[in-house]
């Protein structure tokens, strides 16, 4: 980790990264697609609108698994002062909110069939709200300060703080009844999926994940690049 604060051996490190991760993107995607939407059979009782799942349930898990990751680059940032995780966490939050929102949209759209509305306050769907407006508050926080130290610890705080709606996400089908159907693939006992759909289910995980990865060292770099570029500026105005 403190050998990635240094921003010239983190770009040789993710430059190196960065052209696998893409490929390897572009093939999970591809072959999970293919398979969710040629291969994986129609549910017995929900029929074609369950392809809807290998969209909604890697976004799902995206959403969370993003904002952990923004939590915890931002409790390095403020602990041991990582310019890099700062960046990290500031790229990263885009990228979550997006995540989040097309979960939130592809939820919407396999709910009607099924619940026969778009949307109900159910304890998942508004947990996940919630999730989403803390992305907006993040990137709104960060953006709201003319330093850009300033900004940046206050957006740390806010996505330590939010850390308690992750737990509420994952369990509110436990403690509470709700409409969603309860957790199929990470419980104790197996997932209750069919090995016909949980293989691509997985791949488009996997891809969704790779994805990220992807588009996160990009924009990292591309941060990294623009500090430079203005440090240059600084250096030759003066």
């Amino acid at each position: 980790m403190f050998r990635l604060a240094n921003p010239n051996r983190f770009m040789q490190w993710s430059g190196t990264i960065l052209p696998w991760s893409a490929i390897a993107t572009v093939l999970l995607l591809g072959a999970g697609l293919y398979l969710a939407l040629f291969v994986a059979p129609p549910d017995y009782q929900q029929g074609e609108s369950v392809r809807i799942m290998y969209v909604h349930v890697p976004s799902a898990y995206m959403a969370t698994t993003v904002y952990g990751l923004m939590a915890a680059a931002s409790a390095v940032a403020l602990i041991w002062r990582h310019p890099v995780a700062d960046i990290a966490a500031r790229e990263a939050a885009p990228l979550g909110a997006g995540f989040t929102l097309l979960c939130l949209v592809t939820g919407s759209l396999w709910g009607k069939p099924m619940w026969g509305t778009w949307w109900v306050w159910d304890a998942r769907l508004t947990s996940v709200l919630v999730l989403f407006f803390l992305y907006l508050g993040y990137i709104a926080l960060i953006n709201a300060f003319d330093e850009p130290t300033r900004g940046a610890r206050a957006g740390a705080i806010l996505a330590l703080v939010g850390v308690v709606n992750l737990p509420i996400i994952k369990f509110s089908v436990d403690w509470w009844n709700t409409l969603h159907q309860p957790a199929s693939i990470f419980r104790l006992g197996g997932p209750t999926i069919a090995p016909s759909m949980l293989w691509p289910l997985a791949i488009m995980a996997l891809g969704f994940t790779l994805l990220f990865v992807t588009l996160w060292l990009m924009r990292i770099r591309s941060a990294l690049m623009a500090a430079k570029l203005r440090a240059l500026r600084l250096q030759q105005a003066a």
